[in-house]
């Protein structure tokens, strides 16, 4: 399979050990950086390199690594046609790809330690999409909404007008 990474400063650290599991497990892996530790790297920039070689079709699945997961969670499910699963246990690792067909997975290395990093990235990478008729419905449910007009949260300012 074809894995794009990347990471924030926080995941750095992780990044090169998921990339040898990735590699040893027999995957092609492109890492999408960072190359070298810099504490001003932020997460929604290496989401969107992951998720620029997914909708390109460079890859079929993505990692993205930052302290928590969430940012990285958060910044990438913003693009479109990219399904981002923060995941801290087995099960929601492969029910993730295999209900909601996700194609990002996000981990969180200050949350998660490395044997559980492991097991996450290989469940994950292991797990495929059902099809079933509800969880298709589902998907196209969430497509909907994806390419429907956006909306201002409420509380939030509205981008003033050109």
């Amino acid at each position: 399979m074809r894995i794009v990474i990347g990471a924030d400063h926080n995941g750095f650290g992780s990044k090169a050990a998921v990339r040898q599991w990735l590699e040893a497990a027999g995957h092609v892996v492109t890492d999408v950086g960072p190359h070298e530790l810099d504490p001003h790297d932020d997460y929604p920039d290496f989401a969107r390199l992951v998720g620029e070689a997914l909708q390109r079709g460079e890859a079929d699945r993505g990692i993205l690594l930052c302290g928590s997961g969430v940012g990285a969670s958060i910044a990438a499910n913003k693009m479109v046609g990219i399904r981002a699963g923060l995941c801290h246990d087995a099960y929601s690792a492969h029910q993730a790809v295999e209900h909601d067909n996700v194609n990002v997975l996000c981990l969180g290395p200050r949350i998660v330690g490395p044997a559980l990093m492991e097991d996450l990235v290989m469940t994950f990478l292991a797990a495929t999409y059902s099809g079933e008729e509800r969880h298709a419905r589902r998907l196209a449910k969430v497509t909907a909404l994806e390419q429907a007009e956006r909306v201002p949260a409420q509380g939030q300012p509205e981008e003033a007008a050109p």
